[in-house]
Parts: C-alpha cells; structure tokens; sequence
C-alpha cells in the first residue's frame, strides 16, 4: 500500500510540474486518447472527483458512472463491499476503499474503477482514524492498488480543504495508472 501526505502530495505535484486544478482535465484527456472509461465510488468527497472529471469538455466520452456511498448499506448494496469487511474495520480502511474501487468498476464495465472513503472532519476522527484519513484505491481488470493518505497536513485542512485534496489525489493516482 502506498502512503502520502498532503505536503509530500504537493511536492510531487511540483516536482512533476503539474497543477492541482488542471489533473482532471489531463485525466480526461489521456483517458480519450486511450479510448479507456472510468467510474468513481466516493464517500469522504461527496462526489466531488465526479463532479470534477464532469466538468471537463468531452468527459462524456470516457465517464461511465458515479456513485456517492455515504451510507454503509449503499457501500454493500450498490458496490458490493462486503459487510463482514465493513464490520470488521470498518468503512473507512483500506479493504472497503479496494472493493469500492472494485464493486464501481464491475458495475459500470469501466476501464478504470477509483475510490475514496476517509474523514473530512472537522468532527468525526479518533486516535486510530485522525481527520484527514483517506483511503484510494484505483482498479482495473488486473489490479488494484490502495493508497492511504494522511492529509491532515494539508494547508487548508478544513472540511473543504480535505475534500479538494482528497479528489486530486485519486486523480493523480488514476493518472499514474492509466500513463
């Protein structure tokens, strides 16, 4: 599993010369060129990362589906994660962010499924799941790699703040695969 923090984030975003505001819209457009689709499974982002890749001109072309899992019983009806997982550790970890990512993919048929679930706060974090806790995960037919972020470190670490990191991080991710 991948770890990172919101600084470390931005000085890989600055290393590799790219704009936070822009990872959608290179997304979208790497994802045309391959001719490949991706869904999204969110829960922490409140659809925010659909919201984002939408927004972009053309995404029709390579946007399959979004599903917003706020709820446990969505995350198992609708995506499939199972409820002895959600159970055992719960919604926000990485084994229900991997079958999000899964459950999204195989529903839609998609290239590509991603996933997030953590704790945006400002309430809600605890010693062993802080404010600021995401899990990723970035699925396709061969594999799904999970990415833990502690983004509590960000420099706006309000909700929104959360929220807006959390989505280009999984944008980012899904760009690293699909590259």
């Amino acid at each position: 599993m991948i770890e990172i923090n919101a600084c470390e984030f931005y000085n890989t975003l600055k290393e590799e010369n790219l704009n936070e505001n822009e990872l959608q819209a290179i997304v979208v457009k790497k994802l045309i060129e391959l001719g490949k689709k991706v869904s999204t499974a969110e829960s922490c982002t409140g659809g925010l990362v659909s919201k984002r890749i939408t927004e972009v001109s053309g995404s029709s072309e390579v946007f399959e589906l979004g599903v917003c899992s706020y709820a446990n019983r969505i995350k198992n009806k609708i995506l499939g994660v199972d409820n002895a997982t959600l159970n055992s550790v719960g919604a926000v970890s990485p084994e229900t962010a991997e079958q999000m990512a899964q459950g999204v993919r195989e529903l839609s048929g998609a290239d590509y499924g991603i996933s997030t679930t953590g704790i945006a706060g400002p309430t809600g974090g605890t010693k062993d799941k802080p404010v600021g806790l995401v899990y990723f995960a970035v699925a396709d037919k061969y594999k799904t790699t999970v990415i833990k972020g502690l983004l509590g470190d960000a420099e706006d670490n309000s909700r929104e703040g959360i929220r807006k990191t959390a989505s280009s991080v999984i944008l980012y991710y899904l760009l690293q695969r699909i590259n």
